[in-house]
């Protein structure tokens, strides 16, 4: 049914429902919008979430008791809600969202969606955002959505046919965008690090940020470089239009980009529209430790907020407050290290608060969740080196990352090591 307002698309919303929301850029945010307007009149409404766009207007505490966030990660627009304790925040492993979908062990009673327009075959696209959607597209008893022109069509797991969708509402609205950063000295030489550990024919996991950026920016030598990732930005254009990534030294979907999201600049969604050199597929199959591995020489390349002497990584929070999720870390920490001639490279700044924390720690932060553990870890790199941790001894690992540290911090680490540890360096 085609509605004229977003308002009367999401009429059909009950009190007590499990509501679930595409998210990362294909965010929903015009049904966003108007749910906040009409969540007033209901009681009990959940919205289960990953990172969302546009949607801090559902934070307002007249909200309460009428509309409740439920997020599997954790970005801006959510964090103080969750800090605060007005929203909840489930620690999963991004792969296994679709599984609690699935398994009927997280009921949905509904589906909000952002779609391109049908094709004269009458299907929608999900375009690009695919993760969990999928799954909750085949679990919902009721999915709403919004036809939106500017939608980029993608191939994959992405499709939906216009006759399960029980309401629509059509506007025009650009995707949100997501430009790169400037590259300051500090991610240029993290960059040059991560890109020394990279081989030509690597099967390459990365995420959006500075230092994914930074890393990409130093391959232009390599070749037969392959993607298989749950999400990718801009800085895979350049590479692809020099033939550095071919995709050719796949063992799974040779010749393809494999996602499940893109982010990024109108440049990279123009280039996956309608581009069947890239396929969006749901995250339980592009985050799968069996899937992963089935590539040779993957490199997982993902960061930290924190890291302590042993090696166990936190990347979700900052001691007891959320700052964003579990997500697919661990899915390709451990797929890369399963792939034969695979490697899992976590990188981080060596200091945070403008050089006044360092990130080397010798204990996390009380509360800390600690996301990769240090039986998992492989590669540390931050400015000041590369510390391979993967076979070495606690006293072996602690002199090893002690000297990526900053210097400023390196004596107080031997110390510390020695107080916290008993391990003498």
């Amino acid at each position: 049914m085609r509605c004229a307002t977003a308002e009367q698309a999401l009429s059909i919303l009950a009190d007590h429902e499990q509501i679930w929301c595409q998210s990362m850029a294909a965010t929903p945010w015009f049904l966003l919008q108007a749910l906040a307007k009409l969540a007033p009149r209901y009681q009990n409404l959940t919205l289960l979430q990953l990172h969302t766009e546009h949607s801090e207007i559902l934070c307002q505490p007249e909200l309460q008791g009428h509309l409740r966030q439920r997020c599997f990660f954790v970005g801006s627009s959510t964090r103080n809600a969750i800090q605060c304790g007005q929203a909840d925040y489930v620690p999963i492993f991004l792969s296994e969202i679709p599984k609690l979908f699935r398994s009927g062990e997280q009921p949905l009673d509904a589906a909000l969606i952002q779609v391109s327009p049908p094709d004269k075959h009458g299907y929608c696209s999900l375009g690009i955002s695919v993760e969990a959607t999928r799954a909750a597209l085949q679990m919902a008893k009721k999915v709403i959505a919004w036809v939106n022109p500017q939608m980029p069509r993608t191939h994959g797991d992405s499709f939906i046919h216009l006759s399960q969708i029980d309401r629509y509402v059509e506007f025009s609205a650009p995707m949100p965008l997501h430009l790169s950063a400037e590259l300051d000295p500090v991610t240029r030489q993290i960059g040059q690090h991560v890109a020394s550990l990279i081989r030509d024919g690597d099967c390459l996991q990365m995420g959006i940020g500075a230092i994914p950026d930074a890393t990409l920016a130093c391959l232009g030598s390599h070749q037969r470089l392959g993607i298989h990732t749950e999400m990718f930005s801009d800085g895979v254009l350049p590479l692809l239009e020099r033939g550095i990534i071919t995709n050719q030294n796949k063992k799974k979907h040779r010749g393809k980009i494999v996602t499940t999201f893109a982010m990024g600049s109108q440049a990279l969604y123009d280039f996956v529209d309608d581009n069947p050199q890239v396929v969006f597929l749901d995250v339980e199959y592009t985050n799968d430790t069996a899937v992963i591995r089935q590539n040779s020489q993957v490199v997982a390349i993902n960061s930290a907020l924190q890291v302590d002497l042993s090696g166990q990584v936190c990347a979700d929070s900052l001691g007891t407050k959320i700052y964003s999720g579990v997500g697919g870390q661990m899915d390709f920490v451990r797929g890369a290290s399963l792939s034969e001639g695979g490697r899992a490279i976590i990188a981080l700044p060596a200091t945070a608060a403008g050089g006044t924390v360092s990130r080397i720690c010798s204990l996390l932060t009380p509360g800390a969740g600690v996301v990769t553990t240090r039986a998992h870890v492989n590669y540390i790199v931050t400015e000041y080196g590369i510390a391979q941790l993967r076979g070495r001894s606690l006293t072996e690992r602690a002199k090893a990352l002690i000297a990526i540290a900053a210097p400023q911090f390196q004596e107080q680490l031997a110390q510390q090591a020695w107080q916290d540890w008993g391990l003498t360096i």
